[in-house]
C-alpha cells in the first residue's frame, strides 16, 4: 500500500466517529481501572498511523510497533513518540519490559493469535496490564473483514481462552459498540444474503464499514452520539452481554514474596 492510503487512514483515525469514540472509551477504561496511572512505560502493538499511541501518552512514555513497513515510515514523519517496524509474533523487546501493553484491533489480523498473545504477555512487566480489543462474532463476518485482512472474529470466551496458559488474571472484560449492534448486524446479514443470491463468482457486495456508516457530516455526528451511549454506560459500570467489539484487561501475575 502506498503513502496516499496511509494519509487517508491517518485522517480516518482522527476524524471518523468509530475511531474517536473507541479511543475515548479505551482511555477512560485505562484511567479508571488502573486508577489514574502516570509514568507508565507503554507498548502499543499494531499502532497503524499512531492515533492510539497519541492517546496513551496521557499515561506516560509510549513505544509503538507496526507490522507494515510503509505505514511505519509514513508514521515516522509526524509522530512525536518512537515507532518501529516489527511483528507481534516476535516482538523485538526484552521480557518484562512494559507496564502497559496494548493490541487494539490487532490479533484478528494474525493467523497464530495464540503466539501473539504470548508475546504480549512476555514483554509485559509482572503486575503490568495487557489491553486487547477485537471484533466480535463470526456471524458478523462481512466484506469489511475481508478488506481488513481479518482471520476471524471472536466471542468473549474464545478471546479469554487464549490467556488460559498464561499466569495472571482478568480484571475487566466486556462487549461494546452495543447500541449499534442490531443496525450493523442487519446490514451485514443483508449484504451476505445478497452475495449468496448472486453467487460467489459475482463481484463482492457490501463496502468497508467506514464507507457505509459515514466519515463526516450529520451521519458521523449521529453515529458518534449513539456510540457515546456505550461510553457513558461503560463509565457508569455497565458491562454489555453483546456488541460488535470486545475489550479485555489482563494483569500479569507479580512475583510472590518468599
Amino acid at each position: 500500500m502506498d503513502q496516499a492510503y496511509y494519509k487517508a487512514y491517518y485522517h480516518l483515525e482522527r476524524k471518523h466517529w468509530w475511531f474517536l469514540v473507541r479511543k475515548k472509551i479505551i482511555a477512560e477504561r485505562i484511567r479508571t481501572l488502573l486508577r489514574n496511572p502516570a509514568n507508565l512505560q507503554s507498548l502499543n502493538v499494531g499502532a497503524a498511523t499512531g492515533a492510539t499511541s497519541d492517546m496513551l501518552t496521557e499515561f506516560g512514555s509510549v513505544m509503538s510497533i507496526e507490522y507494515d513497513a510503509t505505514c511505519t515510515e509514513f508514521a515516522k514523519t509526524y509522530m512525536t513518540t518512537p515507532i518501529e517496524q516489527g511483528s507481534i509474533l516476535g516482538l523485538p523487546y526484552e521480557a518484562n519490559q512494559y507496564d502497559l501493553v496494548t493490541a487494539l484491533d490487532v490479533i484478528e489480523h494474525v493467523e497464530d493469535h495464540q503466539l501473539a498473545v504470548q508475546e504480549l504477555w512476555r514483554v509485559c512487566k509482572p503486575g503490568g496490564h495487557i489491553v486487547i480489543t477485537v471484533p466480535a462474532y463470526q456471524f458478523l463476518w462481512s466484506r469489511h473483514d475481508l478488506i481488513n485482512h481479518h482471520f476471524r472474529r471472536y466471542t468473549l470466551s474464545q478471546l479469554t481462552d487464549l490467556f488460559q496458559p498464561l499466569q495472571g488474571k482478568f480484571i475487566y472484560q466486556t462487549y461494546y459498540n452495543s447500541f449499534l449492534f442490531l443496525p450493523i448486524a442487519t446490514y451485514r446479514w443483508l449484504m451476505n444474503g445478497l452475495q449468496k443470491l448472486l453467487g460467489k463468482k459475482e463481484k463482492p457486495v457490501g463496502k468497508y464499514d467506514y464507507e457505509v456508516l459515514g466519515t463526516g457530516g450529520w451521519l458521523n455526528q449521529i453515529l458518534s452520539g449513539i456510540f457515546h451511549l456505550d461510553y457513558h454506560c461503560l463509565k457508569g459500570g455497565i458491562r454489555f452481554p453483546a456488541g460488535v467489539s470486545i475489550m479485555i484487561f489482563f494483569q500479569k501475575d507479580a512475583p510472590t514474596s518468599p
